[in-house]
């Protein structure tokens, strides 16, 4: 059976939803919608009229409030559900959501920004490769893996707009675009990239400077496909049209 899969970081649910973001989850009935970046407590979250749709919430919220936070919103209800990844300074930002169905494994990750100084660039590159640690101990038992989220990394020069000029910036620095290369070459696939070689494609805009006007973005919202799964993959795109966030939803179709 085809599913479709969403991602989409809202910059902050509670947001969107004034945005008209329950409208548009209504007309696009996703089998599975994973949202990063909340920035609420669950009891904050008004989950009745998803519940009333039929789907089941699972949410993962940061300590802070206000702050980070992932969620997903499904169909089916998961055989299996799990928060973090058992480091707590990163469980406590709640960055990262598990969720099986059958033999396939759907993991949703909020990654950390590395804008806002060296402190946090260094926390960046120390959850990438606590990601990468946990992902390679998952595979060995559920080989077949979808990650999805906002990883704050543009791979490569056509993700990202003058890329010229960003060489040195927190998204696009030498160090996070190896990481993701090294990723992939162990064993995943950048599903978008699978179906569309063309520039111009992004998936965030700043809110300065009139940017996504100007389709001045980054790529940096990803469907990555672990090899076993590749050819249960049909379809992988970029929704620009959808403007709750300074993000746009991306998504996946995959035979289950």
């Amino acid at each position: 059976m085809e599913r479709i899969i969403i991602s989409y970081n809202v910059n902050g649910i509670r947001a969107a939803v004034r945005k008209d973001f329950n409208d548009w989850f209504k007309s696009v009935k996703p089998d599975i919608l994973l949202i990063q970046e909340t920035k609420a407590w669950e009891q904050d979250i008004d989950t009745n009229f998803y519940e009333s749709l039929g789907y089941h919430c699972f949410i993962h919220s940061a300590q802070k409030k206000g702050y980070s936070g992932v969620m997903a919103i499904c169909k089916e209800k998961p055989d299996h559900v799990e928060f973090g990844i058992g480091e707590a300074r990163f469980d406590f930002e709640g960055r990262l959501m598990r969720l099986d169905f059958g033999d396939i494994t759907i993991i949703n990750s909020y990654f950390p920004s590395g804008t806002t100084g060296d402190v946090r660039q260094d926390f960046k590159y120390e959850y990438l490769d606590a990601v990468q640690e946990y992902i390679d101990t998952l595979k060995k038992s559920r080989p077949k893996i979808v990650i999805s989220g906002d990883y704050n990394i543009c791979h490569k020069a056509i993700d990202i707009s003058r890329p010229e000029k960003k060489k040195n910036v927190s998204g696009f620095l030498p160090a996070e675009r190896a990481w993701v290369s090294e990723f992939l070459d162990r064993g995943f696939i950048d599903t978008f990239r699978a179906y569309d070689q063309s520039p111009d494609k992004y998936s965030w805009w700043s809110y300065r400077a009139n940017a996504r006007a100007k389709n001045l973005g980054w790529r940096i919202d990803y469907h990555m496909v672990s090899l076993p799964l590749k050819n249960q993959m049909r379809g992988a795109e970029i929704h620009a049209e959808a403007v709750h966030s300074d993000h746009c939803p991306i998504s996946l179709k995959l035979n289950f």
